[in-house]
């Protein structure tokens, strides 16, 4: 029984291992073609004759690569900040304000997230450009600004706060708000984690709509301005350029990934989030 033990425990670490090699080898390959020159990307070679940095001196010297970073940074953490106050804002008062039609809005509020995007994106355009907003940070942000997806995780942890706690602030003398700030949200601080990470990497990685309401080039985002040297408009594909802004671009993430690896973890065994 022992050997048939060990014997099991080896294989499942050899297909964990295959796993890890598959998951690693495009970033590692990303990584090393960032080093290459771009006929020596064409060579098809994993590891550069040497370590060129032509592609960076190239995206720091010739694009808005830096402002394209910034515009990234400023759209996620505002709309990530903006999601978690008001989604969970939303969330405790319909989880915990029984007044008529609660049940109807968070059910209407569910309705919206079975419309896809894809229908979505020409109203938001045609609105954005009646109110003026084309074109700038507000007309990247405002759709998600607060999601259903939001309101409905944040309302499902709002449900497990006790109701004595929050009865026993009120007695205290507090107002809703002093409420919500002090006594609920220290309780669903895994969700607002879990939250605040999906926001900020979607946030960070979104292309189909920054595209569409971005027309000038200081006003892209990262995941737009990488985008236009895969096309012939910029002289072709740029590969050695693509995986050297992608290698900047990944590293909010995995920064994200180690500090809040903890946090990551609970998010998914508490909300069930893949």
């Amino acid at each position: 029984m022992r050997k048939r033990i060990d014997a099991t425990a080896v294989v499942i670490h050899f297909v964990l291992c295959l796993g890890i090699l598959c998951v690693a080898m495009p970033f590692l390959w990303m990584v090393l073609s960032s080093f290459k020159t771009l006929p020596e990307f064409y060579t098809f070679k994993l590891f550069p004759k040497s370590l060129s940095l032509e592609a960076y001196r190239h995206i720091f010297t010739h694009t808005s690569y830096v402002r394209w970073y910034g515009n990234s940074f400023i759209v996620a953490i505002t709309v990530t900040i903006s999601e978690l106050f008001f989604a969970s804002l939303v969330g405790y008062t319909l989880a915990k304000h029984h007044f008529k039609g609660n049940k109807i809005i968070f059910i209407l509020i569910l309705s919206t997230m079975m419309v896809p995007t894809e229908l979505l994106v020409i109203p938001w355009y045609v609105m954005s450009t009646k109110l003026g907003w084309s074109d700038t940070y507000w007309s990247i942000m405002f759709p998600g600004m607060i999601q259903a997806y939001a309101v409905f995780l944040m309302r499902q942890f709002m449900l497990g706060v006790p109701d004595d706690l929050i009865d026993a602030g009120r007695i205290d003398g507090m107002s809703e708000f002093g409420i919500f700030l002090k006594v609920v949200l220290p309780q669903v601080t895994a969700a607002l984690g879990a939250l605040g990470i999906l926001s900020f990497l979607g946030n960070w990685n979104a292309y189909l709509w920054p595209v569409i309401a971005i027309t000038s080039e200081n006003m892209r985002t990262l995941p737009v301005g990488i985008s236009l040297f895969s096309t012939a408009d910029a002289g072709g594909l740029q590969w050695n350029l693509i995986m050297a802004m992608s290698t900047l671009a990944v590293i909010p993430i995995v920064l994200v990934y180690f500090i809040f690896q903890r946090r990551i973890v609970e998010g998914i065994s508490l909300t069930g989030l893949k």
